[in-house]
């Protein structure tokens, strides 16, 4: 069931998803509304299930499922996913791949695969003061706390 993003537990369950690219203009109504539609269905069935999910920076899909008292089973995530891999190929976009890197540079978020990344950081066009988006995180306190950090403080420090 569809929940206010707020309303959902700091314990709940996140899966960021960032995308290859920035959405166009054009898209962005379409891909909401198809989110929105997602997490409404999303084990309807269920009234104890609560999810929200949020669109940010015009690339990010965060799904957050509250399933404190409603596990999620193996096909319920398998449903996500399913879902993700449909709008990457209706979008022609990349959202399963974790081996990337997504940092702000000024106002601008960028993508880059991490082999490219770890020669930005020794070029230093990168540094360690640069902020991250950590889209390993897990948890719903996690991603509020945790997702948007100093690359120094980040487990991409390891790269430095």
């Amino acid at each position: 069931m569809f929940t206010d993003y707020s309303l959902i537990t700091e314990e709940a369950k996140v899966w960021i998803y960032p995308s290859s690219r920035k959405f166009y203009p054009n898209e962005i109504e379409g891909i909401e509304d198809k989110i929105k539609t997602f997490v409404e269905s999303w084990k309807a069935d269920d009234e104890n299930f609560k999810a929200s999910y949020k669109f940010l920076y015009n690339r990010f899909i965060i799904l957050v499922a509250d399933d404190e008292n409603s596990p999620l089973t193996h096909a319920d995530i398998d449903t996500s996913v399913s879902f993700i891999l449909g709008l990457q190929q209706e979008y022609e976009i990349e959202l399963l791949d974790k081996m990337n890197a997504c940092f702000k540079q000024g106002e601008y978020v960028q993508y880059k695969d991490l082999k490219e990344f770890k020669k930005l950081l020794k070029n230093r066009a990168v540094t360690g003061k640069t902020t991250i988006f950590d889209n390993l995180i897990t948890t719903k306190l996690d991603f509020e706390n945790n997702w948007e950090i100093s690359i120094e403080e980040s487990w991409y420090n390891r790269y430095l």
